[in-house]
Parts: structure tokens; sequence; C-alpha cells
């Protein structure tokens, strides 16, 4: 499942099988559509309940997780609009505010202080020990230097993602108030955790459409400016700007794929009201996600099994925290935890953390020439004052527990491979590519790594329908979404072909002729004559009714794929998110005649464009 999935129209799993959400969400992105986190809830609550009925007195353990707040950031326009104007200040002063705010309650010492936006450097001005300039995705655009129709779009941009978590709380909120009205709140633990730091994979400027980065394609501020009053609707794939993932993480510095604390710490709430005496406390004792299972276990009183079905399990390395639910005094349980992502390393270990500087997917770096840093967050909470100079031999003494914890824990290979190695490196897949791909209806979406790739191909879609004397209507191919895609339909008795090029803009080829009535093939045929720019295959689509061409024009194609999660390929309904606004009727769009089946020819020799490809993945994880 694409953590990166769309909210509005989600990739959907139910007991291992893709399905169709139940409604579609309306236009505008209101409360009165679909959006997966009430639908999450809705099936969390049925699936209690179930339980229950069933067993009363069984306990039951569920996991819960929305894709907030994720990108994209998919809020209802009720709850965002909830804040506007709150975010006027900008993300520079909102982080001394939100620290001020922290200290006020006690989640922060006093001391704390906020590092600089750009804590390592602007691009420009910082060079790694090999000689190349700081990525510039992850730098921050000063707020005072930005102008106003900028900062407009950041402000509403924070107000979507804002509206976007307390959406979320909501939702949690029904599953908690009915807890509390059946009588089980009072005995139930209740873990509440994100996933990482704040993201910084929107880049300096955000985006209303992520698909066009893993295309390569880099928005305008104009063509964002075009959107700024849908933000967050099914017509926006949207993420924020760096400025606000450093504020969001305040007070600490970086975000996500970094090692600081701004890509490792997170917040947690635990509720068990039977068992935990203090209420709205706050503990400051060192934990990580490992604990939370051993955490689990000590409650329930049981002990993890050393085999299961007969296969040995690795024993569980986390700690337990229940020392800390009655005892904000209590000596923290953990003394050493080790971290290793994408080539960024760090080691916390009884008050003191060193940390490299290590941007992944960018080749900036080496491992043997990465500076260490060395900090004590026991009394610097945001790694605001670099140590390592001052006491040498703790750092040195962290770094050599570094190694030693990453070899007992499996922490090698160490991998920060640029993302061009990744994907020039096999990913295994059930079948080889082919030639000729056949599709039928009434069966589940084909996700768009199992389905046909058109990348840069001349390509034949050929689809074999019946229809009624009424006629009839509907989608009869799709493959991707309004962010990238192609579809053929039948509306008012005419042929279309579309390609929607990254969200950007409509190719629309139509029929000079009515569709007849009876079996007939249905066909779009792409012929590639050449590429501008490298990569963006352009030539001419026709579209024929049986072997009569009825329709032509010049096309491109987007240079690589269509969606980041979810948005497969579907035969006589387009069950996600819809390839044009043009379809006839409503969701999923289906062919009211009869469509036998559908296949795709891309006979000849395919070019993928990995650098792209590459962008992409630097862009995301």
């Amino acid at each position: 499942l694409g953590a990166e999935t769309n909210n509005w129209y989600p990739d959907l799993v139910h007991d291992n099988h893709p399905v169709e959400q139940p409604s579609s969400p309306t236009e505008d992105g209101s409360e009165k559509g679909y959006h997966l986190s009430r639908d999450l809830t809705d099936k969390a609550l049925e699936f209690i309940k179930d339980a229950k009925a069933v067993a009363p007195d069984r306990p039951f353990f569920m996991y819960f997780c929305p894709g907030a707040a994720h990108a994209p950031h998919h809020a209802p326009k009720e709850w965002a609009d909830k804040y506007k104007g709150k975010f006027d200040m900008g993300y520079e002063r909102y982080r001394e505010l939100v620290l001020d705010r922290q200290k006020h309650m006690g989640l922060v010492p006093k001391n704390t202080e906020l590092s600089p936006i750009n804590p390592i450097g602007a691009p420009a001005e910082t060079k790694s020990p090999t000689g190349m300039p700081f990525p510039a995705l992850d730098y921050v655009k000063p707020w005072d230097e930005l102008p106003e129709n900028e900062k407009q779009l950041y402000r509403r941009m924070a107000e979507v993602y804002a509206g976007f978590l307390s959406h979320t709380d909501h939702q949690i909120g029904m599953i908690i108030d009915y807890l509390e009205e059946s009588g089980q709140l009072d005995n139930t633990l209740v873990i509440v955790v994100s996933d990482n730091g704040a993201s910084g994979e929107g880049g300096p400027t955000g985006s209303v459409n992520e698909c066009k980065f893993m295309n390569g394609i880099p928005d305008s501020l104009e063509e964002n400016l075009k959107y700024l009053d849908v933000l967050g609707s099914p017509l926006t794939y949207n993420h924020y700007p760096t400025g606000w993932a450093m504020a969001f993480n305040t007070p600490f510095k970086m975000w996500k794929r970094y090692s600081y604390n701004g890509g490792i710490c997170d917040p947690l709430i635990m509720s068990w009201p039977k068992g935990i005496k203090g209420k709205g406390e706050v503990r400051h004792q060192y934990h990580h996600a490992i604990d939370i299972v051993p955490t689990i276990l000590d409650v329930v009183g049981i002990e993890a099994p050393e085999a299961v079905k007969g296969y040995t399990q690795h024993p569980i390395e986390g700690v337990s925290m229940r020392s800390s639910f009655d005892n904000a005094q209590a000596p923290t349980s953990r003394q050493t935890q080790f971290y290793s992502m994408l080539g960024s390393r760090g080691i916390w270990h009884q008050g003191w953390k060193a940390v490299t500087t290590h941007p992944t997917l960018s080749g900036w770096s080496n491992y043997e020439k990465d500076t260490w840093e060395l900090y004590h967050t026991a009394e610097d909470r945001s790694e605001s004052q670099n140590l390592a100079e001052q006491y040498p031999d703790k750092l040195q003494e962290l770094i050599n527990l570094w190694f030693f914890e990453a070899g007992k824990y499996q922490g090698f290979p160490l991998d920060d491979r640029v993302a061009v190695e990744i994907l020039l490196t096999p990913r295994p897949k059930m079948t080889k590519p082919r030639e000729r791909y056949v599709y039928y209806p009434n069966t589940a979406e084909v996700p768009e790594a199992a389905a046909v790739s058109i990348i840069n191909h001349s390509y034949a879609i050929r689809a074999e329908v019946e229809i009624a004397a009424s006629g009839a209507e509907g989608v009869v191919f799709a493959h991707g979404s309004r962010f990238g895609g192609h579809a053929l339909y039948v509306k008012n008795g005419t042929l279309h072909y579309v390609y929607n090029f990254v969200g950007s803009f409509e190719q629309k080829i139509s029929s000079s002729k009515p569709v007849p009535t009876g079996a007939s093939t249905l066909s779009a045929i792409f012929t590639k004559e050449g590429e501008n720019p490298p990569h963006v295959a352009n030539g001419t689509l026709a579209i024929y009714i049986n072997d009569e061409k009825v329709g032509e024009g010049k096309i491109r194609t987007q240079p690589s794929r269509f969606s980041i999660a979810g948005e497969g390929l579907n035969v006589g309904r387009d069950g996600g998110e819809p390839v044009t606004g043009d379809y006839p009727g409503e969701y999923p769009w289906p062919f009211t005649g009869t469509v036998k089946r559908v296949v795709v020819d891309v006979s000849g020799e395919g070019s993928i464009h990995l650098e792209r490809e590459a962008h992409g993945m630097l862009m995301r994880d």
C-alpha cells in the first residue's frame, strides 16, 4: 500500500484484494463526500463492534493508520478554513511562537534554542567534503524575502495541513468516544504516535501536484497560484514547502530523511485510565518506536513467543516504558539507540548524541569523509550547540558505539546510493515485461507496477465492445488519474481518447462518426515520431472504430510514471481519480455496454528516462 495514497481516491485493499471506495468525493473536497480518514474510522469501529459481538469478553488489538498527515495533504475544505489567517506570520515567526509555547507547557527545557532555518547553509555557500553544493531541494527560503503572492500560497498550504491534522484528530476522537460510550475506554491502552519528523519532500516551493516531480517537471509559482482556492481538494496532490517542515519540527532542525532530531523525534501520547494515574502530564524519558511492543506486552502481562508456527523469532530489542507511567522522574529504561537512514547516521547514548550530515539520494557525501557532530541533548534538545571540538574523546566513544550497535542490530551494509543507481538495480516482478497485454472487465484494478508501461513507447489500445440498440457510454479503458494518465471512453455516442500530461493539460481526440451499436472494436493507436524535450515522446494519436480511422491528432506523453501510489489500470470503469472531468455519469463512470476485453500492444523497445525517475525519487522517499 502506498503511503502517499490519494485520500480522496485511495489505494484500498480488503482481505488482500484491491477494492474500490464506497462513494466519491465532492469536487471541492467538502465534508459531504468521501475521504479516506473517515472511511478508515468507520471500518475501525465496524471491526471493533464485530469482534465484541462475537466474543464480548475477548480483548482486541487494533492498528489504526490513516493517510494523514502524510502528503498529499487532502483536507475537507471546512476543516482547512478553520485555520484561515492562523499562519499569516510566516514559518520563521511561527517557530518562535511555538518554542515559547513549548517552554511554557514544559515540553522542552527553558534553555532550548532555535537553530537557523538553514542550519547546514545555503546551497551556493555550502560545500560537501567532496566539493559538492548542498542539495537545493533541502533549502528553506527566508520568509521576508518572499513576494506577497508566494507568501499567500504558502500560508494556505499550512492552513490546509492544519485542517488535515484536525480532521484526523476528529476521526480518532470518534473511536475514543465509542470506546467510552461502550464502557471499554477505562481499560484500553491507547498509543498515538507519528512515524517521523515533518517532511521536507515538498522542496523550497511546495507543490500542488507531486506527480510532476516524479516526472522531473518542476512546479511553477504561477501555475501553483491557480490552485490557491482549491488546495487540499481532489484537484490537487499537494505538499507544503521546506519552510513549514522546519517550522512544524520546532524546535528541532532539518526533517524526515535526516538523523537530526527533526527527522527522528516524534510526539507520543499514551492513555490508559485504569492503569495510569496521571492525566495530561509530560514525560521526558528517551524512548524509541521499538519500545511500543514491549510496553504492550508488559501491560498485558505476557511474554513474546520464542517461535511462531515453528519459526524461531528474533528477540524483541525494545524495552518497556511502563516504569514512567506513574513516575515522571523514573530513569529512562533505554540507554542507547542507533539510527541509520539512507546513509544519514546518528546515535543517542545516555543523554549524548552523535550525528552526521549525509543528505540522502544526492551523492553529496561519502562515509569516509562524513563530519560527525556531537550534542548533549539532555541539555540541548534542539541540537544547537555542536560540542565535537570541545569533547573529541566523547565523540569518538559514540562513533565507536555506533559501529558496535549497527553491527549488533543488522545496520550493515550502509546504503547511500544515488537515485539513478537504485533505479538501475532490477527489482523482482511476478512476470517479465511483454509486448502484448490483455485485460478484462469486472476485475480488480491492476497496480501501475504490474500494468503495461507505455513510457516513451508507440502503443495500441484495442477494445472489443458490444453496444445495445439503446446505445452506451462510459469508460472503456483508463490508466492513471487527473495528475497523469490516459483513457478511452464513450460520451454522447462519440468515442474519445484523452491523454492527461501530468495534470498540466489534457490532449483529447474525438471521433468524427458515432460509435455503432452491436459488436465493434474501438482503438487508440499512438505512433511515436520523436522526443522533445528528451524522453517526452511526441507523435500522432489516431482513433479507430473497427478498421476506419475516425480521428487523429498530435500528442506528447509524459516521461515517467502516472502515479505515486494507486491509480492503476481499469477496464469498463475508472475506479480511482478520473483521468478527465469529461467522463459521462458518476463514479466509477462504468461503461453501460459490454467490454469483452482490451488488448494493449507495446511492440518495440521502450525507453524509461532514469534520470527523471531519479529526480522524483530524490524528492520522495
